[in-house]
């Protein structure tokens, strides 16, 4: 292997400008895929981390003996929710909350940054009388993004506010009824962190599966030029095993020095990926950066490339004079569209129940989705194929006659040329559906709260209501509910008595007071009513459905996924294009020298990528769009106008990206006695 490493570096060096520049090419590649591969896999490390900043505040059942008593409420300040954490200790082994560095006393109030600032910023009537006495500020580990609202309050477990319960009915998980506990729960125990990790899961799947062709595909860049040399190699006497080695040692230098060049690259990127809001926030910078995985990543892909480039040695191995005399390899066979065909069918008879499957059907959509790439890929170069007979065949020109005998001749190498374009049509069609309409966001009400308190305590709750709000515009109504049977309504706490639990069938009622004047009075009427019902904060009807944030951040997710996809594809047709033109640089120059103008030549290159580029984006678009179909219920215009801007402005950037090789086809055509490497 030693031996195979020194000729490899020395082909490396050996190479001339073109031949340094075919590598430089290949580890720009490298650079770029291990970069995006990292933000797919710090992306999915970011919002794990998430959960379990989530999870510590919703009480997990003791196991062992109980050392302290849990609770969680959701409050509100100009629109933004505050988790309100309340604690007790049972005894001297009370566990000690994330961000604290001990567990809070009776009176204590700890606060995140955030909130601390607002109590400081807003008047008092709005916000700093609902948390008076600030104790402390919460670290980090307590939080789930810099910019959120949380308050830990130390309670006596005789206090009113551990014993009441809170109501259930919330969507989102955001309250919790007090239990005794022995720690903190991990992981993602609430079902908004579930989704978002669900979601994460599936750009991933989007971003990924292009990347890793795309970084299959750098393995074989300036493939006709190596093949030809290692061809010589074998006609001079060099052994099958003796090529593999040079083969595999030239790959994964090139790819080693890219994929460290690339976590370079986005070690550099994190300042500027903090920045992207979701759940409410922006991120640590800690939790993007995916710690032991970025050495996973960096022993990964140089073993990817080197795999990937062995895969296409079997014509140098089994037929090395083939090589070297420029014969075409057999063509491909239509059973290439059945792995399409099978995959296609297969979705189309289980995507009516996927919606209904929570996180099985999750996992079965990845499942697809991954399926759905590698079919594209593998039908690509026989379409690829197809689509130069017909150029041939219906040709009227010089330059379109070149371009399509170059689509039949080596229909895989104009595939990779236009893999990623294709595949991130596939990627625009399945998030265009999944882009929600801002109006969707409009139906709730966020002037009218309400407090859920049993029928018998209704008319006691609404006049203290009455008293604390006098002074505003505001409305008090109460509103008997009847329910079917059992009821999630409010729980009796760890020492309440059966005289305080709900019977099955019992009533509730909504005690509502609907505020006018704005956001401001709504947040004085929630510090007004704050008290009124131990442990429950006034809410409004857009504080339960908790859609504000998901629904945004299923566009802001659209947006980053499109946005990562189209780099990929640029970039992808960038470097393929110019390697490219590298491999064929003899073929270019005999045509020049024999008379062909530079003009038809450059046409030539252009309408060997955009060709196949129109047919085979506009198919994978299609297929994208009929594998979101099943999720499209709800969903508006706006997402057909982010695939057409998308679609346009990546059409364009390709269309640039291509433009860049005109130079270089100037430069191998100017040589008028073109030698082999």
């Amino acid at each position: 292997m030693r031996h195979a490493l020194d000729l490899a570096w020395r082909l490396l060096r050996g190479g001339g400008r073109r031949g340094m520049l075919g590598s430089l090419l290949t580890l720009a590649a490298v650079a770029v895929s291990t970069g995006l591969l990292l933000f797919a896999v710090g992306a999915n490390h970011a919002f794990s981390q998430r959960a379990d900043a989530d999870a510590w505040r919703h009480p997990a059942t003791a196991k062992g003996t109980a050392g302290a008593i849990e609770a969680l409420s959701t409050d509100s300040v100009r629109g933004k929710p505050i988790a309100v954490v309340d604690l007790a200790a049972l005894n001297g082994d009370a566990p000690v909350p994330p961000g604290m560095k001990s567990f809070p006393k009776p009176g204590d109030l700890w606060v995140s940054p955030a909130l601390a600032d607002l109590i400081k910023k807003l008047p008092g009537d709005q916000l700093a009388k609902r948390f008076p006495a600030v104790t402390g500020v919460l670290g980090d580990g307590a939080l789930v993004h810099s910019g959120e609202l949380v308050a830990v309050a130390g309670h006596a477990p005789s206090d009113p506010v551990m014993k009441a319960g809170r109501s259930s009915d919330l969507g989102v998980e955001t309250v919790a009824s007090p239990k005794a506990i022995d720690g903190y729960a991990t992981g993602a125990v609430s079902t908004v962190p579930q989704i978002y990790q669900i979601l994460a899961i599936i750009a991933s799947v989007l971003m990924v599966v292009p990347l890793l062709v795309f970084g299959g595909a750098a393995a074989r860049l300036t493939v006709a030029r190596r093949d030809q040399r290692l061809a010589a190699l074998r006609l001079v006497g060099a052994t099958p095993g003796q090529v593999v080695a040079i083969t595999v040692a030239e790959a994964v230098l090139t790819a080693a020095v890219g994929a460290v060049v690339g976590v370079v690259l986005y070690a550099a990127a994190i300042p500027l990926l903090t920045q992207i809001t979701i759940g409410g926030g922006t991120w640590f910078a800690g939790d993007l950066w995916p710690g032991v995985w970025v050495l996973a990543v960096l022993l990964a892909v140089p073993v990817l490339v080197g795999v990937s480039a062995v895969m296409g040695l079997r014509r140098v191995v089994v037929s090395p004079l083939g090589v070297a005399r420029r014969e075409t390899p057999p063509g491909m066979r239509a059973v290439r569209l059945v792995a399409l065909a099978v995959t296609v069918i297969a979705f189309a008879g289980v995507s009516g129940g996927l919606t209904q499957l929570g996180r099985t059907g999750a996992v079965i959509l990845v499942i697809f989705l991954g399926m759905a790439f590698l079919a594209i890929n593998l039908v690509g170069p026989w379409v690829v194929a197809l689509i130069g007979r017909i150029t041939v065949a219906t040709a009227r020109g010089p330059a379109r006659l070149l371009a399509g005998r170059r689509l039949v001749d080596d229909p895989r190498a104009a595939w990779r040329t236009v893999a990623g374009v294709a595949l991130t049509g596939f990627v625009a069609g399945f998030l265009c559906l999944m882009n929600p309409s801002m109006s969707t966001l409009n139906g709730e009400s966020k002037d009218r709260l309400e407090l859920t308190v049993p029928a018998s305590q209704s008319a006691e709750v609404a006049a203290k209501a009455k008293e604390r709000l006098a002074g505003l515009p505001a409305d008090v109504t109460v509103k008997k509910v009847e329910p079917d049977g059992p009821q999630d309504g409010p729980q009796a706490g760890p020492q309440d008595g059966p005289r305080d639990r709900p019977k099955e069938g019992a009533r509730h009622s909504t005690v509502a007071a609907t505020v006018s004047g704005g956001q401001q009075n709504v947040d004085r009427a929630r510090t007004a009513l704050t008290g009124v019902v131990p442990g429950q904060p006034a809410i409004t009807e857009a504080d339960q459905t908790g859609e504000t944030y998901l629904l945004g951040d299923l566009r802001t997710g659209a947006f980053t996924v499109l946005t990562v996809s189209f780099l990929i594809a640029i970039t992808s047709a960038g470097i393929t294009g110019a390697s490219a033109v590298l491999d064929r640089r003899q073929t270019y120059a005999m045509l020049r020298l024999a008379g062909t103008p530079l003009p038809v030549l450059d046409k030539a290159r252009r309408q060997e990528t955009l060709i196949p580029l129109a047919v085979m984006g506009g198919g994978s678009v299609l297929t994208g769009l009929f594998f979101a179909s099943p999720f499209a219920a709800g969903f508006g215009f706006s997402g057909a106008l982010t695939l057409v801007a998308f679609v346009v402005l990546g059409f364009a950037g390709i269309l640039g990206a291509s433009a860049l090789s005109r130079p270089l086809l100037r430069s191998v055509t100017a040589d008028p006695a073109p030698r082999p490497d």
